[in-house]
């Protein structure tokens, strides 16, 4: 079971920009489908963006042009680049790793790490 670790929230500005790791401690190209989420306090948690069974990055409504998922598999990181940062986008950030065999996403197994807060003010 892949342990995952997230790094890189804190508090910013409106408008600045911020970008989180997710440490894994596996293999996270090609034998996971890796995506972030968040939970907003009162709200549920919601996909932010991933990566499809076919490697394609797929962004929500909200962050779209202002995001951008990345993996490095030389380090089994997972980056989340937010820019144009918006007071909505405050919460608690969640990396999240689904297996991945025959190009399918297997969300049953999905693994998740323990957040990091980001706070736009």
């Amino acid at each position: 079971h892949v342990q995952l670790v997230e790094s890189g929230g804190g508090s910013v500005q409106a408008g600045g920009s911020l970008r989180l790791t997710c440490q894994a401690s596996a293999y996270t190209d090609g034998s996971y489908c890796m995506g972030w989420f968040r939970q907003a306090p009162g709200k549920e948690r919601e996909e932010v963006a991933r990566f499809d069974g076919d490697r394609n990055a797929d962004y929500a409504e909200s962050v779209k042009g202002r995001a951008s998922i990345s993996v490095d598999s030389t380090k089994n990181t997972f980056q989340l680049q937010m820019n144009s940062l918006k007071p909505e986008d405050t919460a608690v950030y969640y990396c999240a790793a689904d297996r991945r065999v025959g190009g399918i996403c297997y969300e049953s197994s999905r693994a998740w790490g323990q957040g990091t807060q980001v706070t736009v003010s």
